[in-house]
């Protein structure tokens, strides 16, 4: 590794190569480093095939380096503008699926709440049977 790459540095990269997990960005000679799929853009990028190929010219940012393993962190989205919150809101969303509900009809009495005013000549009623029960 060159000692001119350092945390925080923008350079011109060219893609070499591209996983599922990220792409390999050539930094220089001999000198590679890997732009995580959360890096590519702001926003969700589900197939990175869609915005890289190899041999694509990027600007990236370095965000880690790591001297023992040799490991290069870098992002791409780091060096665009973030987008207006209004553009991000603007884009449609997949209705969620809701699951259907099934809806029965009982002919018993319902059963649940009920008011205290319901309950009490009901419960008066009661008291009044024990009473003569208990006599």
């Amino acid at each position: 590794m060159t000692e001119k790459i350092e945390v925080g540095n923008v350079l011109k990269g060219k893609v070499t190569g591209i996983q599922p997990y990220g792409a390999f960005v050539e930094i220089a000679e001999n000198t590679q480093g890997l732009v995580h799929i959360s890096e590519i853009q702001h926003g969700f990028v589900k197939d990175i095939n869609e915005h890289l190929k190899v041999g694509d010219e990027v600007n990236v940012k370095v965000l880690s380096v790591d001297e023992a393993s040799g490991k290069i962190g870098l992002s791409i989205r780091a060096t665009e503008e973030a987008p207006a919150q209004e553009e991000v809101a603007a884009k449609p969303k997949a209705p969620k699926k809701r699951q259907a509900t099934v809806q029965t009809q009982t002919t018993e009495a319902p059963q649940g709440f009920n008011t205290l005013k319901e309950k009490l000549q009901e419960w008066i009623d009661q008291s009044d049977r024990k009473d003569l029960i208990n006599k």
